[in-house]
């Protein structure tokens, strides 16, 4: 998230935010000696400037989610192994400049963390949120309602550093609300991990808190600040999480998380499921839902005229597609823009009524994906796994597709629709009528990336056909510096995108947390109940309600472009289940969810055994149809994704767990 995205700062200087760079003491928590006196820190909470700016200073610790591959430009700054980590792409490098395609090697140890080691920033960012809560009342010249902002910010600061720890290493200590002192010694401050459920509780209660205090709806000028809804968010999502197999007692059966307990003898995670917990998950997003405020982010269908249309909808079994305006089906939307302007930076977020909390994106990526001939290395290579999940148009599995529809023969015809976006004609038959996702979100052979910012004099780089072969022009051509499957990711690219010195790029919005995923999350907590559940709180029952199921399940599907399911398929729970994880991974690709999901579903174990599929990448043009067969890759170390249980979590760094002797390392480690 970083400050940029937490508030729009350009008035802070750099001399005070230098000053606001560490706090706290040493101890476990590896934090540096806090810089201020306690003059200095009376002097801020005298001042209501100062105190904002502490705040935004807080903000600085929490981490860059946008950033989903490397940060080998700025190797200090702490990353997440979620974008690499999971089995929706690989790249050519195992190394720590990229901790996710290292960590799925298994090549990460307490004392090799690949530059992860978030531990320490997060605990700074509790320990000075934790002041802002005791001091706040201090100060007489703020508002009431800059007040309760503040407080309101500095619990979902809070809240949410907690938040990413429990995500990446499951259970850690909660420490007590009052700050230490600078001079407190290392005994006095070492705690116990405390249980994951208590962690939970934990957050929900920092969040609802935040929640009753921050406001429905910011400024144009503060799209990145946290509202009602974000805390609402993280509270639905951590329930989600909380409810699943590998927090909810499905994980007994795991000997190193089973025996992994605190000192007094109960287990970290609970071994005992709770039917319940998918109740209170539902109840969550539910309340979201009931705030009436957010919707898919939907565009407007462009009359079609000959080829520049909107793809035409498919003939299906379900009529409600093509007769119906959304969102009880897509007559009325283009189904490409409506998905791929939720990133690619056709809009600001406050014109996009689906963000409930975004940052600005980071574009360290972008080299990854753009083709060779736009300065990039296209060295993110998605897998074929991946690919299949996106269905055919009309709403067939790819796996269902006919023989002829899965050629490497080339159609023959270009097509432009939503205006802008180009097939070329050489595209094979196994990229032709797919859905709208799949030319929203992938980069494949013979895709064309526009780059109509191109000023320079080559007139190949507009309007460019990347091809993947051996000697293609999208890739670098070299072992170390090549694409890997024949696929990449075009999600954030815009159509006037281009990497070259004499181009630009348009400013991106990262979605956190959308309001897709509340649906979904939604339909998926229902999906997983066998009861009804009552939050006493604001008196919401919720129920496995086949029709709620379809009724939201849907709106995704239509804004997709895709027939939606039926009743009969939202009445068969394992059915239906297979077809929320399917739709979670499509939806939701190259957005740091599917890491989070294969752990707490509990499918890790099979996905990371899968071997990488993808094209032949090592034929050349002139041997096209041999490009397009279907092989294993394992050339490369990144390639040999391998699974131990101890990979349900990332290892705490070394450093941290010789700081604090009640500290214990996750299993495995």
């Amino acid at each position: 998230m970083k400050i940029k995205k937490m508030i729009c700062i350009k008035w802070l200087s750099i001399l005070f935010l230098c000053a606001l760079a560490c706090t706290s003491c040493e101890s476990f928590l590896d934090i540096d000696k806090y810089v201020y006196d306690k003059m200095t820190i009376d002097s801020i909470f005298a001042d209501r400037t100062r105190i904002l700016q502490y705040i935004n200073g807080t903000a600085t610790y929490l981490p860059d989610e946008s950033k989903f591959i490397s940060d080998y430009y700025s190797e200090a700054y702490t990353k997440s192994p979620s974008g690499l980590g999971a089995d929706e792409a690989v790249i050519p490098w195992a190394d720590d400049n990229h901790a996710g395609a290292k960590f799925i090697v298994d090549a990460v140890t307490p004392r090799s963390t690949a530059h992860v080691n978030p531990w320490p920033d997060y605990y700074k960012g509790i320990r000075k949120a934790n002041i802002v809560l005791a001091r706040i009342g201090e100060n007489k010249d703020l508002t009431d309602m800059d007040r309760q902002d503040y407080t309101g910010r500095a619990y979902f600061l809070r809240g949410y550093f907690y938040f990413s720890l429990l995500k990446l290493y499951g259970p850690v200590p909660i420490l007590p609300n009052t700050a230490f002192d600078t001079d407190a010694t290392v005994a006095s401050i070492s705690f116990e991990r405390s249980s994951y459920d208590d962690c939970v509780e934990y957050i929900c209660a920092d969040m609802e808190k935040a929640a009753q205090m921050l406001p429905t709806d910011r400024s144009i000028s503060y799209p990145y600040l946290p509202t009602k809804g974000s805390a609402m968010a993280v509270i639905a999502r951590l329930r989600l999480y909380s409810a699943s197999p590998l927090f909810n007692g499905g994980d007994s059966k795991i000997e190193e998380l089973a025996n992994w307990k605190r000192t007094d003898g109960t287990p970290f995670i609970s071994q005992t499921p709770d039917p319940t917990r998918w109740g209170k998950a539902a109840a969550a997003f539910k309340r979201i839902i009931d705030m009436g405020k957010y919707s898919l982010n939907t565009t407007a269908k462009i009359v079609s005229t000959k080829g520049t249309g909107t793809l035409d909808l498919p003939d299906t079994s379900d009529p409600n597609l093509k007769m119906k305006a959304f969102p009880y089906g897509a007559m009325d939307i283009d189904p490409y823009k409506s998905y791929k302007t939720i990133f690619d930076g056709s809009l600001q977020p406050e014109n996009n009524k689906e963000l409930i909390y975004c940052s600005q994106r980071s574009s360290v990526d972008d080299a990854f994906y753009f083709p060779a001939k736009q300065s990039g290395n296209d060295t993110y290579s998605v897998t074929q796994d991946m690919i299949d999940q996106y269905r055919m148009a009309d709403g067939r599995q790819f796996s269902d597709a006919t023989e002829a529809e899965k050629s490497w023969q080339q159609v023959g015809t270009g097509l432009t629709f939503s205006s802008d976006y180009t097939l070329a004609a050489e595209r094979a038959k196994m990229h032709d009528n797919r859905e709208p996702r799949f030319y929203a979100s992938i980069g494949f052979n013979y895709c064309v990336w526009p780059a109509t910012s191109y000023q320079g004099t080559d007139n190949s780089v507009k309007n460019l056909i990347a091809t993947y072969y051996k000697d293609g022009n999208a890739t670098g051509g070299t072992k170390d510096n090549t694409n890997l499957t024949g696929y990449t990711c075009r999600k954030y690219a815009n159509q006037e995108d281009n990497l070259s010195w004499d181009s630009s790029t348009k400013t991106k919005y990262y979605p956190i947390f959308r309001y897709a995923e509340v649906l979904l999350g939604y339909v998926e907590a229902m999906n997983e109940m066998t009861g009804s559940y009552t939050e006493k709180s604001t008196g919401i029952t919720v129920t496995r309600d086949v029709d709620q199921m379809v009724l939201y399940f849907n709106q995704i599907r239509y804004r997709a472009g895709l027939p939606g399911i039926t009743s009969a398929d939202a009445s068969d729970q394992v059915a239906m289940r297979n077809i929320i994880k399917q739709e979670w991974r499509v939806e939701f690709f190259n957005e740091d969810h599917r890491y989070y999901d294969l752990r707490r579903w509990l499918d890790a174990p099979t996905a990371y055994q899968r071997p990488v599929y993808g094209l032949d990448v090592s034929q050349k043009t002139a041997d096209r149809e041999q490009f397009y067969n279907v092989r294993v890759w394992s050339t490369l170390a990144s390639m040999k994704r391998t699974w131990k249980n101890k990979m349900f979590f990332y290892p705490i760094d070394q450093s941290v767990i010789d700081k604090n002797g009640k500290l214990v390392q996750n299993p495995g480690y």
